[in-house]
């Protein structure tokens, strides 16, 4: 084990609320989203090392370097009416940010960028009763791994700290700050 694990060993012991629960892992799959059923209960969170079709906003391919990065989905069944369910991608983008730090922030409606550069993405997609957002940073991606022709800048949390960080904490910190944002959007006290 080492800084790319996001074994359910790992990760599960650094759970503070109701997100991430249950939670999965699952080596290499074509989308997180697609991985994540119709019946599970709100917090299924299911993660990857390595997405082989992940997806943007507006059919935009998202590209990973396999076990560098967090790519994972979180189901939720939001009480509100349907009709403000797109701005939990902001919310989503507010809690990533949050939890990378660095100097983060959101470039609305759905990326977390740096200096300009784009750290991560925040795909919803919502069907009856359910959203799933599908987040994705780039956390240890050195600048040559970095897709060249990006339609934004991207950027790593490698490349603008200078070292590894630990993927199992910041998938955590994530969910802790997303809970914290979805409670605040529910009027949950």
């Amino acid at each position: 084990m080492g800084v790319s694990d996001l074994s359910p060993e790992l990760v599960i012991p650094l759970l503070r609320g109701r997100l991430g629960r249950p939670y999965r892992f699952v080596a290499e799959c074509p989308s997180t989203q697609r991985e994540i059923g119709e019946d599970e209960p709100e917090g299924a969170t299911v993660s990857t090392d390595h997405q082989t079709a992940g997806r943007g906003r507006l059919g935009r391919v998202w590209e990973d370097t396999p076990g560098r990065a967090v790519l994972f989905s979180v189901l939720l069944r939001p009480t509100a009416e349907m009709v403000r369910w797109p701005e939990l991608s902001v919310v989503a983008g507010e809690a990533v940010a949050a939890a990378v730090s660095a100097g983060a922030g959101v470039s609305h409606p759905n990326d977390v960028m740096i200096d300009g550069r784009k750290v991560a993405g925040v795909l919803p997609e919502a069907t009856s009763g359910r959203i799933v957002l599908g987040i994705g940073v780039n956390v240890n991606q050195r600048a040559d791994e970095l897709p060249p022709d990006a339609a934004k800048p991207p950027t790593s949390l490698y490349v603008e700290l200078g070292h590894e960080a630990e993927r199992a904490p910041l998938l955590a910190a994530i969910l802790t700050e997303l809970e914290r944002g979805y409670d605040a959007w529910l009027g949950v006290s």
